[in-house]
């Protein structure tokens, strides 16, 4: 796939694999069902600011902070009811910390999509990357005197999880650019 392919649609979404009316129900379908995934192989390491990054490219800041927290809340849903989470006040209060943090880096990455030209969208994928998995990090640090966790901050451990939330990137760019080749719904095709 040629990165040139990454081009700006004409609603100003970076990624456009549908239609953008049917943007904010394909970001849903797509990261509720790659958090379940990255839960149930990761647990506590979901990559949010991964998650981030695909909401803020292809949806305005709003349904963005709205489907990162449907991804949240399956997140929480699978590690409780499936991971059996124990139920206890400061496992709660992570779970809380996650969700924040989250939001945070949605809009860390949303606030680099409108800063940047819309031209260079992979360099721009990848600033946004950065900058919202900084801005989670640091929230998610921020939660720690009063959590507990300082342990579990070490350049080794956020490194780790930085590069997962790389993988996951590249990889859900990749799943929206092939939906992007083959929509059968897209504007002006028929289907037979």
């Amino acid at each position: 796939m040629s990165l040139s392919q990454l081009t700006p649609s004409a609603n100003g979404s970076r990624l456009a694999p549908v239609e953008s009316r049917y943007a904010p129900l394909f970001s849903f379908a797509l990261l509720t069902v790659s958090c379940a995934l990255a839960s149930f192989a990761l647990a506590c390491a979901t990559p949010f600011a991964a998650f981030a990054v695909i909401a803020a490219a292809m949806l305005p800041l709003r349904p963005a902070l709205l489907v990162v927290t449907g991804a949240w809340l399956v997140n929480q849903g699978i590690g409780f009811g499936a991971l059996h989470y124990p139920i206890d006040g400061n496992t709660m209060l992570w779970g809380a910390a996650i969700g924040i943090a989250a939001l945070a880096a949605t809009a860390a990455a949303s606030a680099v999509m409108r800063s940047l030209p819309q031209s260079g969208t992979p360099l721009v994928l990848a600033l946004a990357l950065v900058c919202g998995y900084g801005v989670y990090e640091v929230a998610l640090l921020a939660a720690t005197p009063f959590l507990g966790g300082t342990g579990d901050f070490t350049a080794a451990i956020v490194a780790q999880i930085g590069f997962s939330n790389v993988a996951w990137l590249i990889g859900l760019v990749a799943v929206c650019e092939i939906v992007r080749l083959v929509n059968p719904f897209k504007r002006g095709r028929t289907v037979s």
